[in-house]
């Protein structure tokens, strides 16, 4: 009587193949993982209510108190529109620096940063598929405060603009994102909320989201003039008036679109950079 060596089973030619490769390409496992941090997203589902209800609420403060239709600057421009843009544009930059930032900041500081260096996922993943959240929750930012828009503002865009502004709106997030993603990566967890604060607030308020920059003093207006959000801020009001009245809400006259564009991508691929190689250098760190 022989006895026989139990043969181990040969490894499946799946299981050596790269994740991404296992998971349908790099589009599959961005859907994989897009799908786990939105389950994650929704077992918390309060602060992206916060991030939807806050810019709603400051528009229903300020922006509805402007909205009547007699409301018009020189140029026959509805200020109630404008305000709604104004305060879009404060919501989606918002969750896309301060938001996901602090979400970001809060997984390093309980280790989940360090958890997932240790799975084959790549960087990319994990940053894109946050973005991937980003873009839903701006979504239901721009969806809820133009619903209000509508409803009671009296706020009326032709087809062609509302897809326009919502096309701005959601790259902007896209953009911003970069920013959240190098404060959080690049600052000590339990400072990144400050610092997200001290950087979006100033933002926030120098590209005028919060008052017309033509109300303010020009200083500020030499100031915001070399501000990414400053220029996505021109590229969403240009998409429900015209030059004419831009100049009349901010108080100088728009450049070219490409200009304004250009600022925009800059800024991204710079803050994104920084975010590539400010999370490179923590894991070589941890690893160390």
């Amino acid at each position: 009587m022989t006895s026989q060596t139990p043969r181990m089973p040969a490894p499946s030619d799946a299981a050596n193949l790269p994740i991404s490769e296992r998971t349908g390409g790099r589009l599959g496992l961005l859907a994989v993982h897009s799908r786990v941090e939105l389950r994650r997203a929704m077992r918390s589902i309060e602060y992206l209510i916060v991030a939807v209800a806050l810019p709603m609420l400051l528009y229903a403060m300020f922006g509805l108190t402007n909205a009547e239709p007699t409301n018009l600057l020189p140029d026959g421009s509805h200020v109630g529109t404008l305000m709604m843009v104004s305060l879009a544009c404060y919501g989606v930059v918002s969750l896309a620096i301060f938001t996901f930032g602090e979400y970001v900041a809060k997984e390093r500081a309980r280790g989940w940063a360090r958890t997932m260096r240790a799975t084959p996922l790549p960087v990319w993943s994990n940053l894109a598929a946050k973005t991937v959240l980003a873009l839903i929750g701006a979504t239901a930012i721009v969806a809820s405060i133009a619903g209000l828009a509508v409803a009671a503002g009296n706020v009326r865009l032709d087809p062609v603009q509302w897809v326009r502004l919502v096309g701005v709106l959601l790259l902007g997030v896209l953009a911003f994102a970069t920013l959240g993603f190098a404060i959080a990566y690049a600052t000590r967890p339990r400072t990144a909320t400050a610092i997200a604060n001290l950087i979006f607030l100033p933002l926030a308020f120098l590209s005028g989201f919060f008052v017309p920059l033509s109300e303010l003093p020009e200083v500020l207006g030499d100031i915001a003039a070399w501000l990414p959000t400053y220029h996505f801020g021109l590229l969403a009001w240009l998409q429900v008036t015209g030059p004419e009245g831009v100049e009349a809400w901010v108080g100088t006259a728009p450049t070219a679109v490409g200009v304004h564009l250009t600022w925009v991508v800059v800024a991204t691929v710079i803050f994104g950079a920084v975010a590539l190689l400010a999370a490179h250098r923590e894991g070589v760190a941890r690893r160390v």
